[in-house]
């Protein structure tokens, strides 16, 4: 799994490319967030645009993180999913669990909404 991050307002945009399937990504995806809260920046999105692939164990860095910003009063949010991985979420339900964007856009603007 490869990413770039980049920052837009006030998120910070991580963009996955290739696949998903934990392993040392995970702690290394985990650090990079912890990183992130360190200097004050809690509100992520996660763009699967990219993404080719993903397990359960891919699954389990985005539920981590989620986890990891909820924790620290942040929120962690999905976006632009194909159809594959849409439906590995709404198989496992995790549909219900994530805040999913079809468009990066949209994602930008659910955290732009928060601070009015």
């Amino acid at each position: 799994m490869n990413y770039n991050v980049s920052e837009r307002y006030n998120c910070v945009i991580i963009s996955l490319k290739g696949n998903v399937m934990g392993g040392p990504d995970a702690e290394e995806f985990r650090d990079q967030l912890h990183k992130f809260i360190d200097e004050g920046k809690k509100e992520v999105i996660v763009d699967l645009g990219k993404v080719k692939f993903m397990n359960s164990s891919g699954l389990g860095i985005l539920i981590g993180g989620m986890t990891t910003m909820k924790n620290a009063g942040g929120e962690m949010v999905i976006c632009q999913a194909d159809k594959k991985i849409e439906s590995l979420l709404m198989v496992t339900q995790l549909i219900k669990v994530f805040n999913h964007f079809r468009t990066l856009d949209e994602a930008v603007e659910h955290f732009s909404d928060d601070e009015e």
